[in-house]
């Protein structure tokens, strides 16, 4: 037999002539049909197109009243066309003609076939050929198997009649995303191997799949040719996809894009009204793509006409999903094409465990499909710093090792990081192979960052610069009307940075571009991060950048203890992570002097007995400190190594600088300023600026 397949009758396709063959019964032909459905119309295919029923001898229609992918999904199982990606109504395919046999179709989505499904009955129906439903089904393959759903399973093709398995080897998430596309369910989160979903029976199709990413078909990939393989179906692959949600548009990564939800047969996208940091930690989140770092709006990744799905969407960050989230209503919106909604996530890095929070914890790598940890073998500031930057998390403050923030489980697939300080992301430093075998979870690195505050600009360093704060998914700076000693303090302590010596204004580091956050913070000096400090509020300004506002920290030493003031006390080194005092070993005026110059305190007056500011706790850094008295920091001064150390914690070397002798301070009342004159008038600014400036000089001399 030869036939085109467009024949009416067998008789009509090529063939030896009736009675001449060279077979037995053994080799009889079958067929197996579809039975009483059909697909038809305009642009239809095998596995798409208008419903059709053979009822009556005559085939018939089905109207599209509560037409939805339950009873699609009976349709593509009946015709062996796969999984339903969408129900379409109002004649999508072509109106039809003559009769409609169904309405009313109601399918719980199990059913075998279509005429099992609740109906209005054979020929009974309101409808008009405009309301004939369709069905697009995924085609040559499926999801299926133990724990499977509509987006999650044991991957299938069909091919020659028959279903079967897809090999895994070299199955990788490019692969995956393929068939999550195919199947309309978003990014692949997951290329599960080894018969995750269960071991399928029967053939085993492809094998040594290779889709770049960007195929629409998984036959379009390449692959060893069908039923070529040397597996088992203990190696039957599968796929994990997103499900509804993607990310997609102009510049579009696997983790960042416009965010669109699949609903109702149809991707559409999100209004950006009331979207956050929140919102966007769920869509990462549910894509496995670590943290949110920003939440753009107004179609940052391009506008696109359509359905809008979601308005006002309101997540607390915790949901699994972006659908529990609070929200108008499923096609509710109050926007336009211009306010779509995106996110931009950490990518293939999260901070977890114990204690963590959006910028400390645990790290973690997701790499082939789980999430593992990060070996502390040579972890050091210079690797967290370039995590910390990857997570928009400010300067890295430490680096804790041996687990700190308990210890993971699963893959460690980093060890031996070795990152200079300046690579974008975690995965360009130097490290071992993927998958260490030297280490185990006891060693798990982690990471503390700033948070949300940084130093920047001309000449600074990690402890002196413009201050800059992450607010609303930007960096922006703070205007220095107000800007103290008291305010740069907290800025120094919440870096690690030690006391304060400096406040500078009038953009000292250079003057900084875009959002200007806060303006007329008043810090009491006590409090661990700046934005608790009264303030004018967030965004609220009125003049330029040539304002901003700076910080020149002491850097790595501290006068701390009982009774200790800014320039008297006991003298601690910041070191390694954390914070340790120096042995009274040798200790002199000389090694106070330097003390004293690099806080920014006069001259040493006195070296106390240790127990004046009281015993220190935890490391010991220095001992055995030879200053000239000219060095510009204890750290250049000789010692006997950092750790190094044959004293008690009781023996702490102090100091007493001269600055500490202050009599008295000068304060301007800042809300009575406020209340008397016109802040906005340039010359009554100029005036108040002027005494600010005085009294600063004052309060510092």
């Amino acid at each position: 037999m030869a036939c085109s397949g467009n024949e009416n009758s067998l008789t009509e396709c090529q063939h030896s002539g009736f009675g001449t063959n060279y077979c037995g019964h053994q080799q009889d032909a079958g067929v197996f049909c579809s039975g009483l459905v059909r697909l038809a119309g305009s642009g239809s295919t095998r596995c798409s197109g208008r419903v059709e029923i053979y009822h009556s001898n005559t085939w018939g229609t089905v109207c599209d009243d509560n037409w939805d992918l339950n009873d699609s999904q009976v349709v593509c199982r009946q015709l062996n066309c796969g999984t339903a990606l969408q129900a379409p109504r109002s004649a999508r395919f072509g109106a039809g003609t003559g009769q409609i046999w169904l309405d009313n179709v109601t399918c719980s989505g199990n059913e075998s076939s279509l005429t099992e499904c609740q109906h209005s009955g054979f020929g009974s129906n309101s409808c008009g050929h405009g309301q004939d439903a369709g069905v697009i089904c995924s085609g040559t393959v499926r999801v299926v198997g133990s724990g499977s759903t509509r987006c999650s399973g044991r991957v299938e093709v069909y091919h020659n009649n028959s279903w079967g398995t897809v090999c895994d080897n070299g199955w990788d998430v490019n692969d995956a995303h393929v068939v999550c596309r195919q199947l309309n369910c978003g990014t692949a989160l997951q290329a599960p191997r080894s018969a995750y979903f269960g071991a399928g029976t029967g053939q085993i199709w492809l094998d040594n799949m290779g889709c770049s990413w960007y195929e629409s078909s998984l036959i379009e990939c390449q692959h060893s040719g069908f039923g070529t393989n040397y597996c088992g179906h203990q190696q039957d692959a599968g796929v994990i996809c997103s499900g509804p949600v993607r990310l997609v548009g102009s510049g579009s990564t696997r983790c960042s894009g416009r965010v669109e939800f699949y609903y109702g047969n149809t991707w559409g996208t999100v209004c950006d009204n009331g979207w956050d940091l929140n919102d966007a930690e769920v869509v990462c989140r549910e894509l496995n793509c670590g943290t949110a770092l920003q939440a753009p709006r107004s179609a940052y990744f391009g506008a696109v006409g359509g359905q809008i799905w979601l308005d006002n969407v309101t997540c607390s960050g915790n949901e699994s999903s972006l659908t529990q989230c609070q929200h108008l209503g499923f096609g509710t919106y109050t926007c336009g094409y211009y306010q779509t909604a995106g996110v931009i996530c950490s990518g293939p890095i999260r901070l977890v465990g114990s204690g963590s929070t959006p910028c400390s914890g645990r790290v973690e790598i997701y790499h082939n499909n789980s999430w593992g940890t990060v070996c502390d073998d040579y972890w050091d500031l210079n690797d967290a710093a370039v995590l910390c930057r990857q997570l928009n998390c400010g300067p890295a403050l430490q680096a804790p090792r041996s687990a700190h923030f308990g210890a993971g489980t699963g893959q460690i697939w980093f060890d031996n990081v070795t990152c200079s300080g300046n690579e974008n992301s975690l995965t360009e430093c130097q490290h071992s192979a993927f998958l260490s075998k030297k280490c185990g979870h006891d060693k798990d690195a982690g990471v503390i960052c700033s948070g949300p505050i940084r130093l920047v600009g001309s000449g600074s360093t990690r402890c002196s610069g413009r201050v800059e704060i992450y607010h609303n998914n930007i960096w922006g700076t703070v205007f220095d009307f107000n800007w103290d000693l008291n305010d740069a303090e907290v800025v120094c302590r919440q870096l690690n940075c030690g006391p304060a010596l400096q406040a500078p204004r009038f953009s000292y580091f250079g003057a900084g571009t875009g959002q200007i956050w806060l303006y007329n913070v008043a810090c009491s000096g006590s409090e661990s991060s700046l934005t608790e400090c009264q303030n004018s509020g967030w965004g609220t300004y009125i003049y330029g950048h040539g304002n901003d506002a700076g910080v020149i920290c002491s850097g790595p030493v501290r006068l701390t203890g009982s009774g200790s003031t800014r320039c008297s006390g006991r003298v601690e080194v910041y070191y390694n992570n954390i914070w340790g005092t120096v042995c009274v070993d040798g200790w002199d005026l000389n090694d106070a002097a330097v003390v004293c110059r690099e806080l920014n305190c006069g001259t040493a007056v006195k070296t106390p007995q240790s127990a004046q500011f009281g015993a220190g706790t935890g490391q010991i850094w220095l001992d055995n400190v030879t200053c000239s008295g000219n060095e510009s920091s204890l750290t250049e001064c000789k010692h006997s190594g950092f750790g190094k150390k044959k004293c008690e914690r009781g023996q702490s070397a102090t100091v007493i600088c001269s600055a500490s002798r202050k009599k008295f301070s000068v304060k301007l009342n800042l809300a009575d300023v406020n209340s008397q004159v016109d802040m906005t008038d340039p010359a009554v600014r100029e005036g108040i600026l002027k005494w600010v400036t005085c009294i600063e000089y004052l309060n510092a001399e």
